[in-house]
């Protein structure tokens, strides 16, 4: 599919987290997640919550993070970012496992 260049390029991520980590922990990352979006230039949105779907079917993914860029150019800039590479570094102690889609908004 080809980029429509007036619309935002979105990067989903999920996060399911280890039975064992703590509310502070959890709140911790939520946090350091929210100040990559002033930290890293080209972030143009940065929007989070909890699942609240009455579904059942989130296979265990509680949390989702949406970004917003302008270009493929600024989503591939985040993704090696030392802030970013330093934000993913810290989640092995808690994080169970992710989901990443990214997709032009339409």
């Amino acid at each position: 599919m080809t980029a429509n260049l007036s619309a935002p390029l979105r990067h989903v991520v999920l996060f399911s987290f280890k039975d064992g980590a703590s509310a502070d922990q959890i709140d911790a990352i939520v946090s350091d997640f929210e100040s990559l979006e002033e930290a890293i230039p080209g972030v143009a949105d940065l929007e989070w919550g909890t699942n609240v779907s009455p579904e059942g079917l989130n296979d265990g993914f509680s949390h989702c993070f949406a970004l917003s860029f302008a270009s493929v150019e600024d989503r591939d800039a985040y993704l090696v970012h030392p802030e970013h590479q330093r934000f993913v570094s810290t989640l092995g102690g808690c994080l169970e496992k992710s989901l990443v889609v990214d997709y032009w908004a339409r």
